[in-house]
């Protein structure tokens, strides 16, 4: 016979996961011992909340979904801006909580309280694991985590549970559930549509990725010679030095004012597995109502942000396959030079110029990186202005946390995917704040001897913030940082390579450095305050 953690390990290893992440407590080390002894590797981190961040990096390089680990209390608390990064992000995480027994539960009451109302409402489903239906009920966890929209679900498991033996039984296995290709009148409208359009326009969002659907968008895109606009998590989905690739979409304001324009000239907008959860408020109902509109999706459209003439809920892959079926592959679209005007545009509105500054850091960097660079990026100005200029030449190379837009999110990521790709090179991009969010995972890179590069832009200020308060009229307050912290020294601290960096060619010996290294780097990148002014 197995005990009920044993049983846990050994269902998580069929789901494909390596590595799981948290901070240990009494309450789980037996499931920490079980997961160790079952092939997954437990990985300290110094925060439930970065430990979240690692586990969803494990995801995006491994596929397998991520595992996220808490004791009881404030363990479970600490996570809780990871899991709804997760919830809106759509990234598959098994959070495996510890709890007291609900006997013990009636009477004791230090670092108690009820897990599963707390997590609920932020959660595909919470589980509490039950004597004899253990198989079931991690199954039941992996199954919906992975079913569409991918997410986190929540496990709690009683103390006394955890090493008790399982009776032997057979638990058949869910199999695979397929998705449907998009049919029907309504469909065959569609195809119609599509096939007389003369200036069609696809935009591409998150759930292209996790259907695995960049492909066949890709294919039509390119049969079609159809322009493609992404958000943010889709970008690369066809690469982005192509000349119908007109980049990612999301935040910035100066990319919007070229953007909506062009789209304004489409007579039919495609949008593909597009969810504006990742946009700005200007994206609610963008479109001229004489644009037909016309929505393939995994889910249905329940935010009104925008309505479509005719939305599907389907396959994504094989259904834009579907669509396309019926347009000539001689049609015309776009004629003259509207796509090559539009693509020039966007490139001179987002150009690294001569000046030392963050967007000159970004274009160098994206230089001087292998075009298959895994680059991650938290929450700041630093990020809508490298989401313009950091090109993708594949999909899922850009890691963020785009719906939610967590800051401190950028180093974890890049240490969850490193552990789980260790090939592949990963930069990191971090605010100045953000990294002082997560400094105590400096020790976590350190420790686990990981080659990521970690760029910080060092402008002692909440950028964003700080701008939108002058647009306000409003005086700094609550943004600036007394004094500059020393990153250097702090990271050295940890053993790792640092060096503040002042100029591009500074910048560009560092990095030749440091791809060489078979450890990590930090680059405290110095820039002048407001350098963001006009660059967003």
């Amino acid at each position: 016979m197995a005990t009920t953690v044993e049983l846990i390990a050994q269902r998580l290893v069929r789901a494909g996961v390596k590595s799981a992440y948290g901070i240990p407590g009494g309450e789980v080390l037996t499931l920490i011992q079980a997961l160790d002894t079952a092939g997954i590797e437990f990985v300290m981190s110094k925060h439930e909340n970065a430990a979240g961040f690692m586990a969803e990096g494990s995801y995006h390089a491994s596929g397998a979904p991520g595992v996220l680990v808490a004791t009881v209390g404030p363990g479970v608390a600490n996570a809780i801006n990871f899991i709804v990064n997760a919830q809106q992000d759509r990234v598959p995480i098994i959070y495996l909580t510890g709890c007291v027994d609900a006997s013990e539960a009636a009477t004791y009451t230090h670092q108690v309280f009820d897990h599963q109302a707390l997590l609920q409402p932020i959660t595909k489903a919470s589980f509490r694991i039950t004597d004899g239906a253990v198989e079931e009920i991690i199954d039941k966890a992996i199954a919906i985590a992975m079913d569409d929209p991918p997410g986190p679900v929540h496990l709690d498991l009683p103390i006394s549970l955890a090493a008790a033996e399982q009776r032997q039984r057979h638990v058949k296995d869910r199999v695979k559930i397929n998705r449907g290709v998009a049919s029907g009148i309504d469909f065959s409208e569609a195809q119609q549509l599509f096939a007389s359009a003369r200036c069609p326009l696809i935009v591409a969002g998150v759930e292209v990725l996790y259907q695995d659907a960049q492909q066949q968008v890709r294919q039509v895109c390119q049969q079609y010679q159809i322009p493609l606009i992404t958000s943010y998590k889709g970008k690369g989905i066809l690469s982005e030095d192509h000349p119908l690739a007109l980049g990612g979409a999301g935040l910035s304001p100066k990319a919007n004012r070229l953007l909506m324009p062009f789209m304004q000239r489409a007579d039919l907008i495609v949008l593909l597995g597009y969810d504006p959860i990742e946009m700005r408020s200007d994206w609610r109902n963008p479109w001229d109502k004489n644009i037909k509109i016309i929505e393939l999706c995994a889910q249905p459209n329940t935010h009104y942000m925008h309505q479509a003439d005719l939305s599907f809920v389907a396959d994504i892959g094989s259904s834009t396959i579907a669509l396309s079926k019926l347009r000539p592959l001689d049609s015309p679209c776009w004629a003259g030079q509207q796509l090559a005007q539009i693509k020039d545009e966007l490139s001179a509105a987002f150009a690294g110029d001569a000046q030392w500054g963050p967007a000159q850091l970004i274009a160098s960097c994206r230089e001087l990186m292998p075009r298959n660079t895994v680059a991650t990026v938290d929450t700041g100005a630093h990020r809508i202005l490298l989401s313009q200029i950091w090109h993708c030449y594949s999909a899922k190379t850009l890691l963020q946390s785009s719906a939610l837009c967590t800051m401190g999110c950028a180093l974890p990521i890049a240490i969850g995917y490193k552990k789980a790709n260790p090939q592949a090179p990963v930069i990191a991009f971090t605010g100045d704040a953000g990294l002082e969010m997560v400094l105590g995972d400096l020790a976590t890179l350190r420790d686990l001897k990981l080659a990521i590069i970690l760029v910080i832009f060092v402008d002692d200020s909440l950028a964003l913030i700080e701008m939108k308060q002058r647009a306000m009229g409003y005086a700094n307050l609550g943004v600036d940082s007394a004094a500059s912290t020393d990153f250097v020294s702090i990271a050295q601290a940890f053993n790792l390579d640092a060096q503040w960096i002042d100029d591009d060619l500074q910048l560009r010996v560092a990095l030749d450095s440091a791809q060489q290294s078979l450890s990590a780097t930090v680059l405290a990148c110095r820039i002048a305050r407001h350098s963001y002014d006009g660059k967003i």
